[in-house]
């Protein structure tokens, strides 16, 4: 969702944390990973602060060499065991604060390039029942295999360890890949998943019941996850500094549409310039900010419709509306069909 696509050849960035995740689990393998390090143009001086963004090509150079030095067939899912808070940057301890697993999910999507964008989180719901997908976009088939099988086992671990989900959430955990040679390396994926774990699917991801999105978290803080949330703003506002002004803009309206609409000076404030630099910015990007914040209404709209199970008074709130009849009128004009006959038509 949204404009920050990666084309083929172009794998985005990792964080330093998830990173540090590979190197301590080929560690404890008993691996020297400096000279891995090396070839993939990686320097160790770079893994020392936790703020940087590592090239995901980089990173997948990295994973080639690595995962057969272990000689460990199920080296990311082992490597899920070492997940903690760190890892997931700001992001993590965001969601430790919200009070539903579904304000978690909203906010995954919206932030997660905080962590990185080697691959998305996105949401099908169908018939009661969710599936939560993670799409790689790396290349290479062993490491796309070990990145999904971490991504996935962290999350599960992640969930447990973490947030005090002691059911844990899937019902099923679903891979595109095929199972592994060796039929006895399949108590390992029990092991981390206590679920039933199914190979050769259309889809990577969790697949559970859609009442589970309602269950409350236990440690929720709104207090601190509005702080968490004002600084995960500004982290993602620096990430997209080389952006055009059109994509910033467009990724601070999704991040703050839910609380109201936001001005165009806000916006400008953030950015830190006046709202007539601003304008004259978009102008020259041939757009203007009412445009713009429309854009991104429709584009969250359509997927919330198409997405979720949120109500038409609740979608009007996620895009800003102080009304949900403003909501409707808006829709009817963007579309010329009314937001319920379109949600009905994808369904």
């Amino acid at each position: 969702m949204g404009d920050n696509v990666i084309g083929p050849g172009d794998y985005g960035f990792a964080s330093v944390p998830a990173v540090k995740q590979y190197l301590q689990a080929a560690q404890l393998a008993g691996v020297d990973y400096l000279p891995f390090l090396e070839a993939a143009n990686i320097h160790p001086e770079a893994l020392e602060d936790n703020n940087k963004r590592i090239p995901g090509k980089s990173l997948q150079h990295l994973l080639e060499l690595l995962i057969p030095a272990t000689g460990d067939p199920c080296f990311g899912l082992h490597c899920s065991h070492l997940i903690e808070p760190a890892a997931y940057s700001v992001l993590g301890y965001i969601s430790m604060n919200c009070s539903t697993l579904h304000q978690t999910l909203v906010n995954t999507t919206i932030y997660e390039k905080i962590v990185g964008d080697m691959g998305v989180s996105t949401t099908e719901i169908s018939d009661g029942y969710v599936l939560l997908r993670w799409n790689c976009r790396f290349s290479n088939p062993l490491v796309k295999r070990h990145l999904v099988e971490n991504i996935l086992g962290s999350w599960e671990v992640y969930l447990r360890t973490f947030m005090h989900l002691d059911s844990g959430l899937a019902e099923c955990v679903w891979f595109e890949h095929s199972a592994p040679e060796d039929a006895s390396l399949m108590q390992d994926y029990i092991d981390i998943f206590g679920c039933e774990v199914l190979f050769n699917q259309r889809a990577s991801g969790f697949y559970f019941r859609e009442e589970l999105l309602d269950t409350p978290l236990p440690q929720s803080d709104k207090k601190l996850l509005r702080t968490l949330l004002d600084h995960a703003t500004q982290v993602l506002t620096e990430i997209d500094r080389d952006q055009s002004i059109t994509i910033q803009v467009k990724n601070l309206l999704r991040l703050r549409l839910k609380e109201r609409e936001p001005s165009s000076e806000q916006i400008a404030e953030i950015l830190n310039m006046s709202s007539r630099t601003l304008q004259r910015k978009l102008n020259a990007e041939n757009t203007q900010y009412k445009g713009v914040l429309n854009d991104v209404r429709l584009e969250l709209a359509l997927y919330y419709l198409e997405n979720t199970s949120l109500s038409l008074d609740q979608i009007a709130h996620e895009l800003g509306y102080a009304e949900t009849r403003s909501f409707y009128r808006s829709f009817k004009q963007w579309t010329g069909n009314t937001a319920g006959s379109y949600r009905a038509s994808c369904h």
